[in-house]
């Protein structure tokens, strides 16, 4: 039987299918909690990495921003720290005693790992996207480099579209559906200005192409992100049999813990299945106090001291 992601350890992470962490989620109704952190910039904390802190404030789930495929750094971590994983590959030409598989950032944490693959349109990709551009090949590596999801989402200034996202999910599913979960949608403009950021049409388009959750701007995070209006996204995105998750990717991650807190309530008064904290609070990730903070609104002392404090050799 699986266990809601709220009862679940290291090792029921370990064991579980692709299906099986969907139903996880599932089950938490409503209190999954993702924190994204950039992984490329100095951590928070010197000697630990920001995915580090993000588990230890109580995250599900720890997205990585910025991760590099083809050359994969997560700063905060020294090569050799931990033992050769079987089954992860070697990676060539990478910067000596910084470079990170995501199946070694699992193990520190203890909690599925996803990245951000960015749908950029063809003649913005250059050297510096090449290895995070949402192709078929980047997520065939971030799955062989150990990813339990994929977010295929825009960076600010991206210029990253639903038909660019769409197509990127169609193609990547078709591919790889039956090993990741894929998260499509959009958390603010990407370049594109805030109007429309994600339609009732892009959610039928990212359901259709393939996603199995569908991501949408958390209530009062963009302009006209109401609750009447993300709620009604979220329910579609669960009429058309997804799961939704709502995010918040307009540096509010970094306001006070009382703003953090209404987000949350509104997020789930959504139904959303996943709620998101972004990555811009301090140095690459929110602000750990707003981590807590967050998860405390949505599911109370209890579970959030459980998830922070549950060893990942259980």
């Amino acid at each position: 039987m699986v266990k809601r992601i709220l009862d679940a350890y290291a090792s029921d992470f370990c064991a579980m299918s692709k299906a099986d962490l969907l139903e996880s989620i599932r089950l938490a109704e409503g209190r999954t909690v993702c924190a994204e952190v950039v992984c490329t910039t100095l951590p928070l904390i010197d000697g630990v990495t920001n995915a580090e802190v993000a588990a230890a404030c109580g995250a599900d789930l720890i997205t990585l921003n910025v991760y590099d495929v083809l050359q994969p750094l997560v700063m905060g971590y020294r090569k050799g720290a931990l033992p050769t994983l079987p089954g992860v590959p070697i990676l060539p030409k990478l910067p000596a005693g910084i470079n990170m598989t995501i199946h070694e950032v699992k193990t520190l944490v203890g909690r599925p790992v996803g990245i951000n693959l960015e749908p950029v349109p063809a003649e913005r990709i250059s050297e510096e996207y090449r290895g995070r551009v949402a192709t078929v090949e980047n997520a065939r590596r971030a799955w062989e480099l150990g990813a339990d999801y994929l977010v295929l989402t825009g960076n600010p200034g991206s210029g990253v579209s639903t038909e660019t996202i769409a197509q990127a999910t169609a193609e990547i599913a078709q591919a790889l559906g039956d090993r990741l979960i894929i998260i499509a949608g959009k958390m603010h403009g990407a370049g594109l200005g805030a109007a429309g950021i994600v339609s009732a049409e892009a959610v039928e388009q990212f359901a259709t192409a393939g996603a199995d959750v569908i991501l949408v701007p958390a209530p009062g995070t963009t302009p006209g992100a109401t609750l009447e209006a993300i709620k009604a996204l979220v329910d579609l995105a669960h009429n058309l049999g997804k799961l939704a998750m709502t995010a918040i990717g307009t540096s509010q991650e970094g306001s006070d813990e009382d703003t953090v807190r209404r987000i949350a309530l509104l997020s789930k008064m959504t139904g959303a299945d996943i709620l998101h904290i972004g990555d811009a609070g301090y140095s690459g990730m929110a602000i750990p106090e707003n981590i807590i903070a967050f998860s405390l609104a949505i599911r109370g002392h209890r579970h959030t001291y459980r998830r922070m404090a549950a060893s990942i050799n259980r």
